[in-house]
């Protein structure tokens, strides 16, 4: 890998310009990415993402400046490069940091020669700025996010089970057209009731573990000889020297400062800590229903063939084929806002979801035969 000053001056080969073209529209493209997604932030992540966008205007003119009058002109992107584009002036959410924090994992920079050290390195320092980006996005969606996929991915796989497995016991067009509604409402009240609850639960925990902040305000009254604001820092897992380092450092700032604010800081530690804790985990209601409105609609998938009034092996063959399409879908979707490959989350979904429908279509063919 060259550095500035090692740059080739001779005549560029033509597949050196092809790759330096690439390059450059690669990195206008990202610049232009970035700065859509600050447009729709505010405060610090706003700047990140402004700072990030500068970062890939250098390398955009590192790669005008090695092709000079061959930079003039239109040049395209990668096909995926120019999709990220897109996605940011559309979406602009953690769907399209999860596809940047991919971009920059692939950076092609390291075994590129007429790539300097700096860029490969400024590649790898940005994969790890977008991840965290990411994560804070990822933070405030976990809850619901989680109720809707858990939710849409349970009632595709565990509705499409029931209707084949019922199906496959020979029953009228009618019994599993019904079977399949009930299994629908059925699967989506609990979950919608399962959600609540356990999302409630945790909160309820969380809450109980907090502490309470208006203990802070009697630190000024303790003993500083004695040993108690030191076994509230050992109680949290401090060690002894640490807690009563703690304990120390705390009286020594409230006698020489009184008003410092310290017993305020540490009052809102813990609140601060369960708030953001709250916000990955969601809210009681925005669960129940996010749960219960994805499980219907993937549940809905595997009734249609039904519902348009096919039966038999048309119906079991329509329904398995849509499902299998739906489910690699959300499992590309979770990989991608995992971070993870898609194809492969994708087709674990799938594999699952036909794995837990053959069970129960063999086991609905058996006990057909037996009944029969």
């Amino acid at each position: 890998m060259s550095t500035p000053d090692e740059q080739p001056h001779a005549e560029p080969t033509p597949q050196q310009i092809r790759r330096w073209r690439r390059h450059l529209a690669n990195e206008r493209v990202e610049a232009e990415t970035y700065r859509a997604l600050a447009a729709r932030r505010d405060g610090e992540e706003r700047a990140v993402l402004l700072e990030l966008a500068e970062a890939e205007r250098r390398h955009e003119q590192h790669w005008l400046d090695l092709l000079g009058e061959h930079g003039a002109g239109r040049v395209r992107a990668d096909l995926g490069t120019r999709l990220l584009g897109a996605f940011s002036r559309r979406f602009g959410s953690v769907f399209t940091l999860a596809l940047m924090q991919n971009a920059e994992a692939r950076t092609p920079y390291d075994d590129d020669p007429d790539a300097t050290e700096r860029m490969a390195a400024d590649e790898r320092i940005h994969e790890e700025v977008v991840r965290s980006l990411a994560t804070r996005s990822r933070a405030r969606m976990s809850g619901t996010f989680r109720a809707a996929v858990f939710g849409a991915n349970d009632g595709l796989v565990s509705n499409l089970a029931l209707v084949l497995g019922v199906g496959a016991t020979g029953a009228p067009a009618g019994f599993v057209l019904a079977t399949g509604i009930a299994g629908l409402l059925a699967g989506a009240l609990s979950m919608g009731a399962g959600e609540y609850v356990s999302v409630t639960s945790q909160r309820e925990l969380l809450a109980a573990s907090t502490p309470n902040p208006d203990t802070s305000t009697k630190i000024p009254a303790l003993d500083v000889d004695a040993n108690e604001l030191a076994l509230v820092y050992r109680a949290r897992g401090m060690s002894p020297e640490a807690a009563a380092a703690r304990a120390a450092e705390v009286f020594a700032l409230l006698g020489a400062h009184p008003d410092s604010g310290a017993m305020r800081l540490e009052a809102e530690a813990a609140p601060e800590a369960e708030a953001e804790a709250h916000e990955e985990i969601g809210t009681p209601w925005g669960a129940a229903l996010s749960s219960f409105c994805f499980f219907a609609g993937g549940a809905i998938i595997p009734v249609l063939p039904w519902l348009l009034g096919m039966s038999g092996p048309l119906a079991v063959l329509v329904a398995s084929v849509i499902v299998g399409v739906a489910l690699l879908l959300t499992g590309g979707v979770v990989g991608v806002l995992s971070g993870a490959t898609p194809w492969k989350r994708a087709l674990r979904q799938l594999l699952i979801g036909y794995g837990a429908a053959a069970v129960t279509y063999l086991l609905g063919l058996a006990f057909g035969g037996v009944v029969a």
